[in-house]
C-alpha cells in the first residue's frame, strides 16, 4: 500500500470573536499578508538607511518615505491582486456575478494580478515624489519574498492550491471533495504534492536568500533594475518549474485537456501559471541587460 501523509488539522482561523452578533475571525491568509508586508517594510528601511549599498553612494528615499510607500503597495497588492483573479481565472463567472468581484473574503488572489497592481502603484508614487523609479523597484523586489514564503504558508495551512495527484513518500491527502478526485484506476487514498510548500521553498527562502546575496555581496543594488531584473526570472523560473506539480484550475480541465493546459497542442502545452511566468522572465533578462547598458 502506498505510503502517505495526512494533512495536519489546522484551522484556517487563529480565533475568533463575536461582537454584537457579528464573527469576527483573525485568519492565517490575513496574517501571512500582515506579516510579509511588515517585514519587507522593515527590510527597506534597512536598506534605505545603509548608503553604501546604492549608486552614489546614496539611497533613493528616507525611511518615513517608505511607510507611505507601503500604504501605495497594500492597495496595489489587494486590488490588483483580486482583479488578476477575476481576470486570469475566472472571467465568465465573475462576469455573471459582479457582485462577488470586491467579496475578497471567499479567497481568490493572483500574484500576477498583484505583482502589476504594485507597479502601477510604484510609478505613480516615485512620480509623486521624484524618485528614481528603478532603485525603487529594487528595494520592493527584495522585500517581496517573505510575503510569498508566508503566502504559499497559508495556502497550505487552508488546503488549497494543492499539486498534482502523486506517489511520492511525501505526498499528502487533503481534504475536500476536490482534493479527493484522483484519476480513474487510481489505488488508494488520492495523495498529492504540497505544491504549496515547493513554492513557500522556491519562491520564497531561494529566491529571498539569491537576492540578499547579490545586495549586501554582489553590490547589484548599485545598478538599478538589476535586483528588480533578477527577482522576475527568479519568481518567473520557479513558478514555471513548480506548475508541474501543482494541480491546474479546474477551469482549464476537460476530458481531451486532463492535465489542465491554458494552451496545448497535441498534448503538449503550458498552464496559465507558466503561460503568465513566461513575460516576467523575458522582462527580466531584458531589465538586467538594459541596466548594464546603462551602467
Amino acid at each position: 500500500m502506498q505510503a502517505v501523509l495526512n494533512f495536519p488539522n489546522i484551522s484556517p482561523e487563529i480565533f475568533s470573536i463575536s461582537v454584537f452578533g457579528i464573527e469576527l475571525a483573525l485568519r492565517w491568509y490575513a496574517l501571512a499578508y500582515i506579516a510579509g508586508l511588515l517585514l519587507g517594510w522593515r527590510l527597506v528601511v534597512r536598506l534605505v538607511k545603509t548608503d553604501r549599498l546604492w549608486p552614489g553612494g546614496r539611497a533613493p528615499m528616507g525611511p518615513e518615505q517608505v511607510e507611505e510607500l507601503l500604504t501605495w503597495v497594500i492597495l496595489g497588492v489587494v486590488l490588483g491582486g483580486r482583479l488578476g483573479f477575476v481576470l486570469f481565472y475566472k472571467p465568465g463567472y465573475y462576469l455573471q456575478n459582479p457582485a462577488e468581484i470586491p467579496m475578497l473574503w471567499h479567497g481568490g488572489m493572483a500574484f500576477h494580478g498583484g505583482l502589476l497592481g504594485v507597479m502601477v502603484a510604484l510609478i505613480l508614487f516615485c512620480r509623486k515624489h521624484g524618485i528614481m523609479l528603478l532603485s525603487a523597484a529594487d528595494a520592493l523586489a527584495l522585500a517581496t519574498p517573505p510575503g510569498l514564503f508566508f503566502g504559499r504558508l497559508a495556502n497550505f495551512i487552508n488546503a488549497e492550491l494543492w499539486g498534482r495527484p502523486s506517489t511520492v513518500p511525501w505526498a499528502m491527502v487533503f481534504p475536500g471533495d476536490l482534493a479527493a478526485q484522483c484519476p480513474p484506476g487510481w489505488e488508494g487514498p488520492c495523495a498529492r504534492h504540497p505544491s504549496q510548500l515547493y513554492e513557500a521553498g522556491l519562491e520564497g527562502l531561494v529566491l529571498g536568500a539569491v537576492l540578499l546575496f547579490l545586495v549586501y555581496r554582489r553590490g547589484w543594488l548599485k545598478v538599478p533594475g538589476q535586483i528588480t531584473g533578477m527577482f522576475f526570472i527568479g519568481y518567473g523560473i520557479a513558478r514555471f518549474f513548480v506548475e508541474y506539480f501543482r494541480q491546474a484550475d479546474y477551469q482549464f480541465i476537460t476530458p481531451d485537456n486532463p492535465i489542465g493546459f491554458a494552451l496545448h497542442w497535441h498534448g503538449i502545452g503550458v498552464t496559465m501559471g507558466q503561460l503568465l511566468s513566461l513575460p516576467m522572465v523575458a522582462l527580466g533578462i531584458a531589465l538586467i541587460m538594459i541596466a548594464r547598458r546603462r551602467a
